[in-house]
């Protein structure tokens, strides 16, 4: 039961950050915002799908080899 309010408690606070994080380097986003603000969410929000990728695959590579080793 621990384990599954910490995984809840912990995604609900990824995704009320979400919304004030910004994964675009500054000339990225001079570049885009240019083309106008909607371009530019989605722009952001490419990154940071893109991101989640690899994150989520250390964090089960992670999680794996410490179930193992216990």
């Amino acid at each position: 039961m621990k384990k599954i309010l910490f995984t809840f408690i912990l995604l609900a606070s990824f995704t009320l950050l979400y919304s004030t994080v910004e994964a675009q380097c500054s000339i990225c986003q001079k570049t885009v915002m240019q083309s106008g603000t909607k371009p530019a969410k989605g722009f952001n929000t490419g990154i940071l799908f893109l991101m989640s990728v690899p994150f989520a695959t250390i964090g089960v590579i992670g999680y794996k080899w410490w179930k193992a080793s216990k």
